[in-house]
């Protein structure tokens, strides 16, 4: 059996640097023969005690991480992380791109631990948004009345900016504390309200505490007000929306194409459904794809991807879906066949149509597909003379369907042999 190459070492570090670091993660940084790590990192290592070849990493980092590593194979490697490695650190990077059977991991306490303790917060309770390398957006989601949050800031311009985006969503009496430097010498805070945020950049390494209090409530499940979108009139609404996405039954990771975006709020609420989903929604109207990703900004998934162009030629190199959902267009050529073909085995279908001709060509494909065909109408009450009436909105024909795994092969199983005529012989015993 080949020997094993040697771990590779994940030392988390701390503001304090050098003094805060435990014994054995000392001891591993004297003994290395190369150490890896951001340039503020490597800098708070004493010259005189960790003697190895210091090397900063290159950006971007994790197409560069597997050949750099690959490169000290044989040597003592100990790589540098920002307090715990697994917490929104380099560990999760390393993990996917060498193997996490390669890493020895030595944590830190993390900046939301310190902060934690700070304030005396309880970790379980407090959300953690994190926007480094994020959009601002992203916060967004996490905006309900009474919360508390830890934000992990990009540079020393992020509170400022925090403070604007809350301010813009209705919380400007939020609380906002700035803690930088946690656990370092230099360790300060920064106190005030969102609205007017007092303070100027600065230390770029800080998180920021978020006390919400009172601001616009929003809902968590599917079914948005129909004015939280901007739209030209190209809208699921709101009753037929949340059925559409109660059948489309998002779980974490999994990938939606939205065929036929218009406004993107189904994409949008998709993606809202957890932190992990992801969506792709293609929309032929430049226009309408434009307004598609100022609505996925405005309520905070920015990174729903919209791919201009017709359906379904806009499939091409796109990745295979866990659902689609197809609001429009069902009669273009080739159209549910592509979305068909596309979509793997066990994934989820949903149509919606208004038109007698689509709906004839959903009850085919129920026909030859199965799966579920429902009629949702929807009626308003409205104002009748002095009375009130109903208001029916145009019923919209839905299909749903399962895509079935493919046939398992079941081994042949051999006929049995045909027997010998029993001689006279056997006959007579």
């Amino acid at each position: 059996m080949p020997e094993l190459p040697p771990p590779i070492t994940v030392v988390g570090i701390g503001a304090d640097g050098w003094p805060g670091l435990a014994a054995g993660s000392r001891a591993v940084l004297r003994e290395a023969e190369v150490v890896v790590g951001g340039p503020r990192q490597l800098n708070l290592l004493p010259r005189d005690e960790v003697t190895a070849e210091r090397i900063p990493w290159p950006s971007p980092l994790r197409p560069a991480a597997p050949g750099l590593l690959a490169a000290q194979a044989g040597r003592r490697v100990a790589v540098l992380a920002s307090g715990d490695p697994m917490f929104h650190g380099i560990g999760r990077t390393l993990a996917e791109t060498v193997g996490a059977e390669r890493l020895r991991i030595l944590p830190h306490p993390s900046s939301v631990s310190y902060a934690c303790a700070r304030l005396g917060w309880p970790l379980e309770a407090t959300e953690v948004v994190s926007l480094v390398g994020r959009p601002l957006d992203t916060l967004s989601p996490a905006l309900h009345p009474g919360r508390r949050l830890l934000v992990l800031s990009a540079d020393a311009a992020t509170p400022a900016a925090v403070a604007e985006l809350l301010t813009a969503r209705g919380y400007g009496t939020a609380r906002l504390r700035v803690l930088e430097q946690l656990g370092a010498p230099a360790e300060r805070h920064l106190d005030g309200p969102a609205d007017g945020w007092p303070h100027p950049p600065g230390d770029p390494l800080n998180v920021i505490a978020v006390d919400l209090g009172d601001g616009p409530r929003t809902s968590l499940v599917p079914g948005l007000p129909d004015a939280a979108y901007e739209s030209d009139g190209q809208l699921t609404k709101r009753h037929v929306r949340a059925a559409t996405l109660a059948t489309l039954a998002p779980s974490p990771g999994e990938l939606l194409w939205d065929v036929g975006g218009g406004s993107g709020s189904i994409a949008v609420e998709w993606l809202r459904a957890h932190r992990d989903c992801q969506a792709v929604s293609i929309e032929r109207d430049p226009a309408r794809a434009e307004r598609i990703t100022r609505n996925a900004a405005e309520l905070g998934v920015p990174r729903l991807r919209v791919v201009t162009g017709p359906a379904p030629a806009a499939f091409a190199e796109l990745p295979t879906p866990d659902a689609v959902f197809i609001g429009g267009g069902l009669t273009a050529p080739g159209l549910l066949d592509g979305c068909w073909a596309a979509l793997r085995p066990g994934g989820r279908i949903v149509a919606n149509t208004v038109t007698l001709e689509s709906e004839a060509l959903l009850t085919e494909w129920y026909r030859r597909h199965g799966g579920e065909l429902v009629k949702l109408a929807v009626a308003h009450a409205v104002p009748v003379g002095g009375f009130t009436g109903w208001r029916q909105a145009m019923p919209v024909t839905q299909w749903s369907a399962v895509k079935p795994e493919p046939d398992v092969l079941k081994p042949e199983t051999p006929e049995p042999e045909t027997p010998e005529p029993a001689t006279r012989q056997e006959n007579a015993s």
